[in-house]
């Protein structure tokens, strides 16, 4: 009698055991139910296996590939890459689980992982709030590792130290480490100052409504020509902005290349310092408010000003 025609294969094929539970009942090892769940088994662990081994040998060098090509840092695709890893993880176990017939149990899993997804998402919005956030930050890139950036209307300002998908870590001028959640960064303006390497620089110098506007103005750029960390392309300017109560205001705007806070400090003090050097040579004044104050007193007849009063 061919294998086919065996009426002990066709009864356990009719019973749902297949081949391994019908390797399994012809060996001993187990019987009837429990020859159909250890087939049942081997065949989730072998799909779960081939689906993890086409996953780690085709899928994830195409997305690191992709990622690559996006030009992300190494601390960027990690993340990215650990939840590509779990999604293969959990195709290759929704896939197993329909090829060894656990259907009915796949369905109710389903509906409690449904359930349990609600439960979290209500239970943890800020968090995936900012995991989102952190998702546009990869993406749209409003900033970089080593930027200088503000927010909250500045302020908070800082280098950036690392981007991670939940919260971004900022290192202030003070030399404190800002551990930032990303959706902070997102859902407000966001300040870059640095562009292409350059950050451009203002000050406004109050001279006296007496003085020369034009000989100030050659004063201003002409000692940020002479200083060696301020740009000559773009031109240092000055622009008369403001009419004060007590002095012209002078705006000087200039451009220093590879800024960082220190540099932006140091090179605008040393400038200002070297202006306020000219303009005491020249005679350029630079006012403080003044203020008068009018009106007077009158003593009654009889009473001095020591006198106390009855």
């Amino acid at each position: 009698m061919s294998p086919a025609a065996d009426p002990a294969r066709v009864l356990a094929q009719a019973n749902g055991l297949g081949p391994i539970g019908h390797t399994l009942e012809e060996a001993g090892i187990a019987d009837g139910a429990l020859a159909a769940s250890a087939a049942s088994v081997l065949r989730f662990a072998v799909a779960v296996v081939a689906v993890w081994f086409v996953g780690r040998t085709v899928v994830l060098p195409l997305i690191r590939r992709a990622l690559d090509r996006r030009g992300l840092d190494e601390h960027a695709k990690n993340p990215l890459l650990m939840l590509s890893r779990f999604g293969v993880l959990f195709f290759g176990i929704a896939v197993a689980f329909g090829f060894a017939g656990f259907g009915n149990f796949l369905v109710s899993m389903a509906g409690i992982a449904a359930a349990g997804a609600l439960a979290i998402g209500l239970a943890m919005q800020n968090v995936i709030s900012n995991f989102v956030a952190g998702v546009f930050i990869y993406t749209d890139k409003p900033f970089r590792i080593g930027d200088w950036i503000e927010w909250d209307n500045g302020d908070y300002a800082g280098v950036v130290e690392d981007i991670s998908l939940r919260v971004t870590r900022v290192r202030t001028f003070d030399n404190e480490l800002l551990t930032v959640p990303n959706s902070a960064l997102t859902d407000n303006v966001l300040k870059n100052p640095v562009d292409a390497d350059k950050l451009r620089l203002k000050f406004v110098f109050g001279i006296g409504y007496d003085d020369d506007i034009e000989r100030a103005t050659e004063i201003i750029v002409d000692e940020a020509e002479r200083h060696p960390d301020i740009m000559d392309d773009p031109a240092p300017s000055v622009r008369l902005t403001e009419l004060g109560d007590s002095d012209v205001g002078l705006q000087s705007r200039f451009w220093i290349a590879n800024p960082s806070r220190a540099d932006f400090v140091r090179t605008r003090g040393e400038y200002v310092t070297a202006v306020k050097r000219r303009f005491d040579e020249e005679g350029i004044d630079i006012p403080y408010p003044v203020r008068t104050l009018e009106g007077g007193f009158q003593l009654e007849e009889g009473r001095h000003i020591g006198q106390p009063a009855e």
